[in-house]
């Protein structure tokens, strides 16, 4: 093996170009890694064609790639990307939007469409049932907000507005589609009270 020139032993031809030296060298490296003394051989022979390219190089007879010379050099340089614009969200929104964990999606969804269903088959019960079932949602938003951080005042405020906003924006559409025989089984009352659960589910989960 000895007596072999370098490119006999690197397993190509004297006109191979740089990249099938290369990849003769790695196939190489590959094949015996686990045995040193071949590793320095095939290291010794490459390095022998280097030589040998840069002489002919000196004489003009051909160009040697800075990447075979300067292997270190070879890393690719990623591309100028241009840079994506980022928006901020206003710290006024930051504050006031949470980001909740599954476990408070699924108890505040768990609690809020357990008294909605109540609600919908409620209308052969006695009228006294929603009322009940709303001060139950509306107990049960407060406590969700103020498990949060702990004001109590900001979750008690929250919690009125959006009752007040779930009866009247529900009574108004109760009005609107009920009353144009859609053939939804639920009173106004009730088409109110569903619609207000789905707010105190919006603003428990996503509201601080």
């Amino acid at each position: 093996m000895s007596e072999q020139n370098p490119y006999e032993l690197l397993g190509v031809g004297e006109n191979a170009s740089f990249e099938e030296i290369q990849d003769a060298k790695k196939r190489l490296y590959e094949q015996h890694k686990n045995d040193s003394k071949v590793i320095e051989t095939i290291e010794a022979a490459y390095d022998s064609i280097i030589m040998d390219r840069l002489r002919l190089r000196q004489e003009g007879k051909i160009k040697v790639p800075e990447r075979i010379r300067f292997p270190e050099r070879s890393l690719e340089t990623p591309p100028n990307l241009t840079p994506v614009p980022q928006y901020n969200t206003p710290n006024w929104l930051q504050q006031l939007l949470d980001t909740p964990s599954q476990s408070e999606i699924l108890w505040s969804s768990g609690v809020f469409l357990v008294l909605a269903a109540i609600s919908v088959f409620s209308q052969n019960t006695e009228a006294s049932l929603l009322p009940l079932l709303m001060a139950l949602g509306f107990a049960a938003n407060i406590y969700f907000l103020n498990r949060k951080e702990k004001r109590f005042g900001r979750a008690l405020l929250l919690s009125f507005i959006t009752l007040l906003l779930g009866i009247g924006i529900g009574t108004g559409l109760a009005n609107l589609v009920l009353g144009q025989g859609t053939g939804i089984m639920l009173g106004s009352d009730q088409f109110a009270a569903v619609l207000t659960f789905c707010l105190f589910w919006l603003v428990s989960c996503f509201l601080r």
